[in-house]
């Protein structure tokens, strides 16, 4: 079992949750509005009201197979829009 984290921004939340589902991962889960700091600095909590800056983070516990699907779909994303993604190993209790 793999899990992919992904943080990108939730104005391309839509796309990226797109691309998962056409990857074939049987589910994901989302939290919004994360904060944190990174290689372009902090984004701060003020940002929320906006919107401008917020982020969120997606959770996808999949199949090795579905991961180069799902790399496929969301690393253009992350290219073009920003965010980073990662993939480790998972094991179920």
């Amino acid at each position: 079992m793999k899990r992919v984290d992904l943080i990108v921004s939730e104005r391309e939340l839509d796309a990226v949750l797109k691309a998962i589902d056409a990857a074939g991962a049987p589910g994901y889960t989302v939290m919004k509005h994360v904060t944190g700091k990174g290689p372009h600095g902090a984004v701060s909590e003020a940002m929320d009201f906006s919107g401008l800056g917020a982020n969120a983070h997606v959770l996808v516990f999949c199949e090795p197979a579905v991961v180069d699907k799902l790399q496929a779909g969301v690393a253009p994303l992350l290219r073009y829009y920003g965010g980073v993604g990662y993939v480790s190993e998972a094991q179920q209790l």
